[in-house]
């Protein structure tokens, strides 16, 4: 038995059709070609990362994301720290660019080849096996158990359960079936280690057949990482410390979909931001005189990413010696500043840049479609 899928009230139907408005705005968007599009795709996937990672308590900056995103070195992040990012970069990668291939097959031995490729760099964890004893989540603040998963006898069974209702055919609407699926995943905790994070993956995995919108702009991972006690208090009002499939998930549910709705309407935002940035950028660069192949790193740098040589000639094609003159030539335009030595050397905005950026962004505030469920939620939590 799984955690079944709760009725949707005329609240839920109403959230997931906006959100489905926001979707399909966006992908009205991209169908035309932008020439921002490929920034705020590697910025998007970035954010996914990090969000994700830093619930498990993996931190890393943006700009090291994205330098994961790129297969470039990390600029701050420690060894093991960067093992984790890679191999959680590796797997969602493949599911982005996998999972809507024709022919693709989600089942068993796949969610154990994800994992594998998740923490094949420390075999301690076990990857692609399944756990062989009982698992327990603790409260790191307090050191107590909060959640008991099934037994390992049953592991193999629920999974295979999971993976064919997955495969069922259904008008079930993806954002719901892919909540449920993470939901599941995670209660059952089939591994020792990288279950949140498979969960997550796994969600974002069951978006990516989604015909509305690409799989990079549907994740809700970066808005898990930003709301990890939320998150966190949800999993325990839904589980009450130990699987109980039985239970109710409707506020799970609810909490998915609020994340999914603040998420688009933050990429919404981002999408109108960057039309805006890019026009000032095309002013910018006939004003100052400055190289016009500059402008997608001048688009990086405005969306927060740190640019370096390397990337800069990866992006533009140019010689070793053309992007060092390029990047000198920004900064003396007062549009980017160095920081760091030579081999360590990265460009950030500088205050030309960050005028820009100030002016053509938009209002962040979201709004929130279920106003009283974070109360309701915490009135469920154990006690």
């Amino acid at each position: 038995m799984l955690y079944e899928t709760p009725e949707l009230d005329v609240v839920d139907v109403g959230v997931l059709h906006e959100i489905d408005e926001i979707r399909r705005e966006m992908a009205d968007v991209l169908r035309a070609p932008k020439r921002w599009s490929g920034g705020l795709r590697r910025t998007t996937q970035a954010r996914a990362i990090r969000g994700s990672n830093s619930i498990e308590g993996y931190e890393v900056s943006e700009q090291d994301a994205a330098a994961a995103v790129e297969g470039d070195e990390p600029l701050t992040a420690d060894e093991r720290t960067w093992k984790e990012i890679e191999g959680y970069r590796r797997v969602l990668t493949y599911v982005l660019r996998m999972a809507t291939l024709p022919g693709f097959t989600l089942d068993a031995h796949t969610l154990r080849t994800m994992h594998f490729m998740l923490l094949e760099h420390d075999f301690s964890k076990s990857p692609g096996e399944y756990r062989r004893g009982a698992i327990y989540v603790q409260d790191e603040s307090t050191g107590r158990n909060v959640y008991e998963g099934p037994d390992s006898d049953d592991v193999p069974q629920l999974i295979d359960q999971l993976m064919q209702v997955l495969a069922a055919s259904t008008d079930e609407h993806s954002l719901v079936r892919g909540a449920m699926a993470h939901l599941n995943f995670v209660m059952v905790h089939p591994f020792r280690d990288g279950n949140g994070r498979m969960a997550r993956i796994l969600q974002t995995l069951v978006l990516a057949t989604d015909d509305i919108l690409e799989p990079e702009f549907s994740s809700i991972e970066e808005w898990l990482g930003a709301n990890t006690r939320d998150y966190y208090d949800v999993l325990a009002a839904t589980g009450q410390g130990a699987w109980s499939p039985e239970r109710d998930a409707t506020l799970w549910l609810k909490f998915s979909l609020r994340a999914h709705h603040q998420q688009a309407q933050t990429l919404r935002r981002r999408f109108k931001d960057a039309e805006r940035i890019w026009a000032m950028l095309d002013e910018i660069v006939v004003d100052s005189g400055v190289p016009e192949r500059s402008v997608d790193a001048l688009f990086d740098a405005a969306l927060g990413m740190r640019i370096r040589r390397s990337t800069y000639i990866n992006r533009t094609g140019v010689e070793d010696r053309t992007a060092t003159r390029d990047l000198g030539v920004l900064v003396s335009a007062g549009l980017l500043r160095a920081e760091g030595t030579t081999r360590g050397r990265y460009y950030l905005p500088a205050d030309k840049l960050r005028v820009a950026m100030s002016e053509a962004r938009g209002d962040r505030k979201l709004a929130d479609p279920y106003p009283d469920l974070l109360q309701q939620i915490r009135v469920e939590l154990p006690r």
